[in-house]
């Protein structure tokens, strides 16, 4: 048991925390998705969204057939960052996702609500079959990567889409701050309690360039990014610096436009990462 992985479906042990029952769910009928990455923190406000949308544009950008799947019901971002405001259209049950400028396909809560500001106001289970239902519900497609966009922390629609969706793995995205071991710590342990791999370790907000003298400040404090992913076992890690003209553009709907080269050892691990064969 000392070496337990916690992936059943590798090991021939009978023992009592073998799992018994899958609570993966298939996507929509018409749609086939090759790979599937969550990108993940233990805490709010260090940037998944930004960090969904640069891989997105990054992967876009070099052919991938991409999507975005918004799983942040209550606080979604995605489509405001890529100037998208159509709403999503459906029939008989089926729902078409909406599709950014360069042709990257995404459905948010905000796609479906008459007023972008209006709140979803709902209890935890409701919101977490909510970002179910963007898997199962809407018709994506050919799809050779879709990032899943997901709420801070482990709880309901975290866990609902660890068990539900099948991942081909995590990006964990951070801050350099005293309190980010303990954040990326629960991330791991939680993909690891899933079995779902470990892809790469984003440090958002790392530090900021002068634009007049060059020098390079850490403003949050001394970067932690590489001494986490040695010490967890990430195999690519990334820093994003403060840039006030990234932010620019994706308050404008224009994130497109963004620089992604800094996610270059993330984004091919990602490319890496193991297919889905069989959804269920």
């Amino acid at each position: 048991m000392a070496d337990c992985t916690h992936d059943c479906s590798t090991c021939a042990s009978n023992c009592g925390t073998r799992s018994k029952t899958s609570f993966i769910k298939p996507p929509h009928m018409l749609s086939h998705i090759t790979r599937v990455v969550a990108v993940a923190s233990g805490k709010g406000g260090v940037g998944k969204s930004l960090v969904t949308g640069l891989l997105a544009v990054r992967a876009q950008a070099m052919g991938y057939k991409t999507a975005i799947l918004d799983a942040d019901v209550t606080g979604p971002s995605i489509p405001k960052a890529f100037g998208v405001h159509d709403l999503a259209t459906g029939t008989d049950g089926n729902i078409e996702p909406v599709v950014s400028r360069s042709g990257i396909k995404m459905i948010s809560m905000n796609s479906l609500l008459e007023h972008e500001d209006d709140p979803v106001v709902w209890r935890g289970t409701l919101i977490a079959g909510a970002a179910l239902q963007f898997w199962t519900d809407v018709v994506w497609g050919d799809i050779d990567i879709m990032f899943i966009d997901m709420p801070p922390g482990t709880g309901d629609v975290p866990l609902s889409v660890f068990q539900s969706i099948p991942l081909s793995g995590v990006v964990v995205v951070t801050t350099p701050q005293q309190l980010v071991e303990m954040i990326v710590k629960k991330n791991v342990n939680m993909a690891g309690m899933l079995s779902v791999p470990l892809l790469g370790l984003v440090e958002n907000m790392s530090y900021f360039t002068c634009p007049d003298c060059g020098k390079r400040h850490e403003i949050f404090g001394e970067s932690k990014a590489e001494e986490l992913a040695r010490a967890y076992v990430f195999p690519a890690v990334a820093r994003i610096p403060i840039d006030p003209a990234m932010s620019r553009l994706a308050d404008m709907g224009r994130v497109e436009e963004a620089e992604t080269d800094y996610l270059a050892d993330v984004f091919a691990q990602i490319a890496r990462s193991r297919e889905i064969k069989n959804y269920l």
